[in-house]
């Protein structure tokens, strides 16, 4: 699947080969066969829920202030305001703050439509370098209101890099639905090796871009454009196995050749093939999900029921970023993360 978070719903027909008078035939598609998923046996790993990870302001990215359906963000030298449909309150600061913005997002509000950036004070480039503890990377203005980087993750990323420390041993990371790859340089920075899976070029262009400018070149990074559900069905069969997975699906997504990812339906299978391709000695498998409508209860219960049998402790709960100027929670994501005991 498309593992930038793009989350396009594209709604058009697939188009079917090209007949010899030119016209389109119908595309005539086998359906997939469905993997046959049944409930694990063995106790329930412990839980801890709910489990709040925080982002707090810092010197390269803050959130300044929320409400009324919009965010205003500073990302390294710019201040860039955009759609937020859980910011139901009020802003905290007067209108004179807001309009300090350098990039506004407007056109399509909705989560997966496209729309356009306005830049009242100047004109800016696609891209702008940016940092994340430390590791160098570009920020870009895409129609999707995204920017490359998604700072709630910051939680897990710092949570994975301790678990590849900590080890003592060399650790195999898989990074699903990869994007613009801040994860796997913070894998790979650890001393892990990894493999990035994306079913977008341009976001594994992106992602091979920000590992030159994090000066992480030699580090061991496979950078991969596939459907995420095809390559873990792959590497299920050939026996390739990881000590670390993180899948960050989105709702709904198709991947390079059409395929076509529905999350309340294919989630479950995905989350089992991960079992399956762990080590005999895992660390971790982290889930995030994004824009559904659905309680974190939902994906902690699927978690604890794929991993029944293998200890640990399952972790959910909500990622937040804590505002700048009130202090108050913006959620961003729910999350289930299993941990190895």
């Amino acid at each position: 699947m498309n593992a930038s978070r793009d989350k396009r719903r594209d709604k058009r027909p697939a188009r079917g080969p090209q007949a010899a008078d030119g016209r389109r035939q119908a595309a005539r598609e086998e359906p997939p066969v469905k993997r046959p998923l049944t409930r694990r046996p063995g106790p329930l790993p412990a839980e801890t829920l709910p489990l709040i990870l925080e982002v707090e302001p810092g010197a390269d990215y803050a959130l300044l202030d929320s409400g009324s359906g919009r965010k205003l963000e500073q990302y390294g030298p710019y201040v860039i305001e955009r759609p937020e449909g859980q910011a139901i309150w009020q802003p905290a600061l007067p209108p004179a703050e807001w309009a300090r913005a350098d990039a506004v997002f407007t056109g399509d509000t909705d989560e997966e439509g496209m729309g356009r950036w306005r830049f009242p004070r100047e004109p800016l480039g696609e891209t702008w370098p940016m940092k994340h503890d430390g590791i160098d990377y570009l920020g870009r203005f895409t129609s999707f209101r995204h920017v490359g980087v998604f700072p709630e993750q910051g939680s897990h990323w710092s949570h994975m890099e301790d678990l590849i420390r900590k080890a003592g041993r060399p650790v195999k990371v898989l990074n699903l639905f990869g994007y613009t790859g801040l994860a796997s340089l913070v894998a790979a920075r650890a001393g892990a090796e990894v493999t990035h899976v994306d079913a977008s070029k341009k976001a594994i262009g992106w992602a091979r871009e920000n590992q030159q400018l994090a000066r992480l070149a030699d580090k061991p990074i496979r950078w991969i454009c596939e459907d995420a559900m095809k390559f873990v069905e792959r590497e299920e069969r050939r026996g390739n196995r990881y000590d670390i997975i993180l899948f960050d699906p989105p709702a709904y997504g198709r991947g390079p050749k059409g395929e076509v990812w529905q999350l309340f339906d294919d989630l479950p299978v995905m989350a089992d093939i991960c079992r399956e391709i762990l080590t005999p000695k895992p660390l971790a498998v982290v889930l995030t999900a994004y824009s559904i409508r659905a309680s974190f209860f939902a994906i902690h219960a699927l978690m604890r029921d794929t991993f029944a049998g293998m200890g640990g402790e399952v972790q959910s709960g909500e990622l937040v970023i804590r505002e700048k100027s009130a202090g108050r929670a913006l959620s961003t994501s729910l999350f289930s993360r299993w941990v190895a005991g």
